[in-house]
């Protein structure tokens, strides 16, 4: 088995046993390419077999000089998966990367908004545009539910269930959970679909997808971005903002706002509480607030 046939049947692997989405796979796929261009290209041997542990620690320190701490220990955990893959199928009868260590990386927290900064940017959709109800549709969604992006692009129509307000999801590893509409994402949902979607000609393909593009075509994740970044921009938000930012700031709000960390993490479809711990942390105002309200001493 070569270095192609290997990442091939590896990523049927992650695809069938583990149900990683197919970025996910992509992302695997490509450092192990990566991995084995620097061994072509360094004339290095090109058994599989033959990729010691030396051979990635030189693939490693090459790829230290291009890419962050973040980066690097995304890499070696790929390949990492991929090695344990190999020896699970016996193919190989140890893994090279077990001894390699993965670079320490602190946990930057991302930023979040403000109810005030997110009104602004509602209020700052122009709905007169052709666009502008969907654009809104998709403001009041992200934040109402805290979808990921590639969730809200993969919304069809029969994963809304009004009458309820519900919204079935489905998350990393096709996991699926039900969330609550919002008020206003409900509301523009409902004028989205009934008013201004069906004025677009629709491909069969995407049918049953919601969030449309102005070709009737699934809206795409890179068109979410530019819509919230143009947002930002006039509504004069200097923070580095995107689609996660307002997933991020619903988890916020709720923890801010009394909910406990068990409802937020089944809400955001985490998991580890730990990811949902590190994705909702608190201002220290309101953490000031809870201690002086519930602490012993302070009462």
């Amino acid at each position: 088995m070569n270095w192609l046939e290997a990442i091939s049947k590896f990523k049927l692997f992650l695809k069938i046993e583990r149900g990683l989405s197919e970025n996910s796979i992509e992302s695997y796929s490509s450092d192990l390419k990566s991995l084995n261009n620097f061994i072509i290209k360094n004339n290095l041997s090109k058994d599989l077999k033959n990729c010691d542990s030396n051979i990635i620690k030189q693939y490693i320190y090459e790829q230290s000089k291009l890419n962050n701490p973040k980066t690097q220990a995304r890499r070696i955990s790929g390949i990492r998966s991929f090695f344990d893959y190999l020896t699970f199928e016996s193919f190989i009868k140890t893994n090279p990367t077990e001894l390699i260590e993965t670079p320490k990386i602190g946990k930057k927290l991302p930023d979040s908004l403000s109810l005030k900064e997110i009104i602004k940017i509602i209020n700052n959709i122009d709905l007169s545009h052709s666009q502008g109800i969907r654009n809104r549709a998709i403001i009041e969604t992200l934040y109402a539910s805290g979808l990921r992006v590639s969730e809200l692009t993969n919304l069809k129509l029969s994963n809304l269930f009004f009458k309820e307000s519900l919204i079935k999801v489905s998350g990393k590893g096709n996991k699926q959970r039900l969330v609550p509409m919002g008020k206003f994402s409900k509301k523009y949902l409902k004028i989205y679909i009934e008013n201004e979607r069906p004025k677009l000609k629709i491909f069969k393909i995407d049918s049953d997808t919601i969030f449309l593009n102005r070709n009737g075509r699934q809206i795409s994740r890179v068109m979410i971005f530019k819509i919230i970044k143009e947002l930002a921009i006039k509504s004069n938000i200097k923070k580095n903002i995107s689609p996660h930012t307002l997933r991020h700031s619903f988890a916020t709000h709720l923890i801010e706002n009394g909910a406990d960390l068990r409802t937020v993490q089944k809400l955001l479809g985490h998991e580890n509480i730990i990811t949902t711990e590190i994705y909702t942390h608190l201002d220290t105002k309101h953490l000031k607030n809870i201690m002086k309200k519930f602490h012993p001493r302070n009462i």
